[in-house]
């Protein structure tokens, strides 16, 4: 009995007694078995949240798809309605300027009908002095007297 290892396997018999009388093993799984069941949750959890961010990104993928081809088609319909209108402002400043043309030519044939008009009147207007100058130097009393008794029977006749 004075051996320090027979009380070293008595001390040891009596701990795993106490031990088993106070259901530590039992304890230890229940405790074991309760971590186990809060890791599974939690694995359960992160599994449920990986699927629903896969989830989310596939849905954030697909709305920058559908943005970027939005965003295109919206290029291209800008892009179309730059060139119609490009072709329209085209076509207006064509009509525009023939308008523009037109009238300029218009303008000019009316300045030259009334130049030509104005250097008709001049014309006259020294044809008729140039005769009275004639008319006064070569015309006597008598044949006066007979052109205006002819320029009254004359008148009388168209006015009838």
């Amino acid at each position: 009995m004075a051996d320090p290892t027979f009380w070293v396997a008595v001390s040891f018999f009596l701990f795993l007694g106490l031990v088993v009388y106070f259901k530590v093993p039992k304890l230890v799984a229940r405790a074991l078995d309760e971590r186990a069941e809060t890791i599974r949750a939690e694995l359960d959890e992160a599994t449920r949240l990986r699927e629903e961010a896969q989830a989310l990104y596939a849905e954030y993928e697909r709305r920058q798809r559908d943005a970027e081809k939005e965003a295109q088609s919206i290029v291209t319909q800008a892009e179309a309605e730059a060139e119609r209108l490009a072709a329209e402002t085209k076509i207006k400043l064509d009509e525009l300027l023939e308008r523009r043309t037109a009238q300029a030519e218009d303008k000019i044939a009316r300045a030259e009908t009334l130049a030509l008009d104005e250097v008709r009147l001049a014309a006259a207007a020294a044809a008729i002095t140039a005769a009275e100058k004639v008319i006064e130097k070569s015309l006597t009393k008598t044949k006066s007297a007979a052109l205006i008794d002819a320029s009254i029977d004359e008148l009388a006749m168209r006015l009838n």
